[in-house]
């Protein structure tokens, strides 16, 4: 990506916002377009329309980071999502990820290793902290016990499902496959219908239980 990279920041706690917005404004690859403290102020933000990564916390006052994933991808689908945060469980990590965010670092993570995992999403990758990727690698190997009967997908929605499971967002999905958003958003209810479920909530619950 040879373009500056657009960059907004939610973060309630004072410290990590200043020494993030500190950092990053000072790297020429990155240009600081939004700083909020929740995930409404967010929404409101006007300079938001335009930013291409959002570092987001989960911790924060009003809406959770984790609650806010499905309303930022909706209000501006342009953008990924890499998720900061001291919550380094399974649940908020999976959580995180089949909701459609596309990294998910440890608060732990040095500034430049967040630069790092910024410059890989704008590349088109994802990025996780070495402990993150150990929840994920050790979740992959457990044994499935008590899996239901599989769900007849055709090609392409298998297809897709596989990329909500890898942490992609509807964009990159869209990317990846060669369809538009629209197909993409088409696909997933229909995943939705044949799974029986409602929501994406559900379907991370079939994931983390090892249901699909």
């Amino acid at each position: 990506m040879s373009q500056q990279i657009n960059l907004s920041i939610v973060e309630d706690e004072g410290l990590v916002r200043e020494s993030l917005a500190d950092f990053l404004s000072a790297e020429p690859e990155f240009e600081l377009h939004s700083i909020n403290v929740s995930v409404e102020s967010f929404l409101l933000s006007a300079e938001a329309i335009d930013s291409h990564i959002l570092l987001l916390d989960i911790n924060l006052p009003g809406m959770s980071g984790l609650e806010g994933i499905d309303s930022i991808r909706e209000k501006h689908p342009q953008i990924d999502i890499v998720m900061l945060t001291s919550y380094e469980d399974e649940r908020h990590v999976f959580e995180a990820l089949r909701g459609g965010a596309v990294a998910y670092l440890s608060k732990s993570t040095s500034l430049l290793t967040i630069k790092e995992a910024i410059l890989t999403v704008a590349n088109g990758g994802s990025f996780m902290s070495p402990s993150i990727a150990r929840h994920v690698v050790n979740f992959f190997r457990a044994p499935q016990r008590n899996k239901k009967p599989e769900v007849a997908l055709t090609i392409r929605q298998k297809e897709i499902l596989n990329c909500l499971m890898d942490g992609q967002s509807y964009k990159m999905i869209a990317d990846s496959c060669d369809i538009t958003l629209e197909t993409v958003r088409d696909h997933i209810k229909k995943i939705y219908k044949k799974l029986q479920i409602n929501s994406r909530g559900e379907l991370v619950s079939m994931l983390l239980n090892k249901n699909i």
